[in-house]
């Protein structure tokens, strides 16, 4: 590796607190780290990937998976339609069932058998041809059941020519949306779009071998190192810098951009690895221990299964499933429901430019998911000399700030109707703990400041109501006692979260807010 990248550390500036990591400068500094290529090899390096992605737009190309496997699924019905309307032109509904049944059965068997095989995820190293050919085997197998159920249905009437069009319009057709899945997630990959951001904790021999075999294979970025050891050790470690001590990960502005944490220490050192688990957890970001693999071939599979986290397959974990299916919900939910409260907003709108001066929104930094800073809109409830974008002093009873329109949009919740327009950019959830201005203090006191685990309540997406919300925790946190029973309730929804929670706590807002005299907004 060059000089250059061996020297080159992030500016104090990226490592502040209320600080926004700015994906353009981050770029900036990595194009100044830039290495040769190796043999003449093209690859970014490390601390180079060339599209800057924070977890959260991460997370959403991660469940792009997903997205492709619902084309998939109407490509397959599609196409089992236009052979049954083939079989029956004058009428698709008067199509027996015996005739149809054969294909029917044959679109379940691939969809089956693509979902376990697990021909939705596309690793580096994987071959197209074989992923093909695992295609026409998958097709071939659900023509071979249509053709026996087709046989015990029709006998002799059995209508060879209808099945074997289905077979081959629906291996053309998975075989052309896989072929342009690979090559799109392969851009993805290249680009850094889909390829994890991982930080290493420890600058060890672990470490030097982890990187080593990271730059070779070119799927993993690292983006840094950090060790409590800053004295005995370099400041890089194969051309990865080092950016400070342990401690300094925990209010680095390079935190929403790690995917993973990962501990390189010797797993045998165990009270070692229970005090830096005990300080990472305060994290919302995932933290895994690396056990080193002596092997050439145990490194490879190791580094194979962190290299495919960012994109999950059809088999992954059931958070992915979730993520997927309560991304739907806030699009099409919060979708109807800005069409629906339209007439409300204009009127807000209305309301707030006729009270006082200033403008009719008011915008304020708030954490988003991973601690991103994400800006969050409102109606303006303040006079426009007195508005707080820090929240560094809480709202009151009869807080003189806030106008006499503002006092009845923030009563009534009205006020927070404009953050429909985060849940449709992706910023924000329908339902999820309430974003909380960066910054804010509970007395003198930084509110994050309080309570260890409280950016554990960034580990979804904030939402525009939720489970500490229906259950009185909302409005200012007055004690360490309010935040921690906010964090804990936002937690405890975190733990259970599913479409069914989400909808009750939806239908529950507005009785729960309307009927609630005391709360302080």
């Amino acid at each position: 590796m060059s000089n250059t990248l061996n020297a080159t550390r992030l500016p104090e500036g990226v490592a502040g607190r209320t600080a926004k990591a700015d994906p353009a400068a981050l770029q900036a500094l990595a194009s100044k780290a830039g290495a040769a290529p190796v043999d003449g090899a093209s690859r970014r390096g490390p601390f180079r990937p060339e599209v800057w992605l924070n977890a959260r737009q991460k997370h959403g190309s991660r469940l792009s998976v997903h997205y492709f496997r619902t084309v998939d699924v109407l490509a397959v019905i599609a196409v089992t339609l236009a052979c049954g309307w083939a079989v029956s032109p004058d009428n698709l509904m008067a199509l027996e069932i015996a005739r149809a049944a054969p294909m029917i059965l044959g679109a379940v068997v691939v969809l089956g058998l693509m979902k376990s095989l697990g021909l939705y995820q596309f690793d580096r190293q994987s071959s197209l041809t074989l992923h093909l050919v695992a295609l026409t085997g998958v097709v071939a197998t659900a023509s071979v059941l249509a053709l026996g159920l087709g046989g015990l249905l029709r006998g002799p009437a059995l209508e060879l020519e209808a099945i074997g069009v289905w077979a081959g319009a629906t291996l053309l057709t998975v075989a052309v949306l896989h072929a342009l899945w690979s090559g799109l997630v392969a851009h993805w990959r290249d680009t850094g779009a889909l390829t994890p951001n991982i930080v290493v904790v420890g600058a060890t021999r672990h470490a030097e071998r982890l990187i080593k075999d990271a730059l070779k294979r070119r799927d993993i970025n690292v983006l840094g190192v950090f060790d409590d050891r800053l004295a005995r050790n370099p400041d890089s470690v194969e051309g990865v810098p080092v950016l400070g001590a342990a401690e300094a990960l925990l209010n680095h502005k390079i935190t929403p951009y790690v995917d993973r944490i990962v501990l390189a220490i010797d797993p045998e050192a165990q009270a070692r690895v229970r005090e830096l688990t005990a300080r990472l957890q305060t994290l919302p970001n995932e933290v895994t221990l690396l056990v080193d693999p002596q092997g050439e071939e145990e490194r490879t599979a190791a580094l194979t299964k962190l290299a495919r986290a960012p994109l999950a397959s059809l088999n992954a974990a059931d958070a992915d499933r979730r993520a997927f299916h309560k991304r739907l919900q806030d699009i099409v939910i919060g979708g109807l429901g800005l069409i629906a409260v339209s007439p409300v907003i204009a009127i807000c709108a209305l309301a707030v430019k006729l009270d006082s001066p200033g403008p009719v929104f008011f915008r304020q930094r708030r954490h988003g998911f991973n601690q991103e800073a994400i800006v969050v809109w409102k109606f303006r409830s303040m006079r426009q000399e007195t508005s707080d974008a820090t929240a560094s002093r809480q709202v009151t009873a009869d807080d003189d700030r806030i106008t006499k329109v503002g006092k009845f949009l923030r009563k009534t919740s009205l006020d927070e109707l404009p953050q429909l327009l985060n849940v449709l950019t992706g910023e924000m959830s329908l339902v999820g703990p309430r974003p909380h201005a960066i910054g804010m203090k509970t007395g003198q006191v930084e509110s994050a400041l309080l309570v260890a685990e409280y950016a554990h309540r960034h580990r979804i997406k904030p939402g525009m109501t939720g489970w500490a919300a229906i259950k009185g925790s909302r409005g200012p946190l007055d004690s360490a006692h309010d935040v921690r029973r906010r964090v804990q309730l936002d937690v405890d929804y975190i733990e259970r979260q599913s479409f069914w929670l989400d909808l009750w706590i939806m239908a529950v807002t507005l009785p729960v807010l309307l009927g609630d005299r005391s709360a302080v907004r």
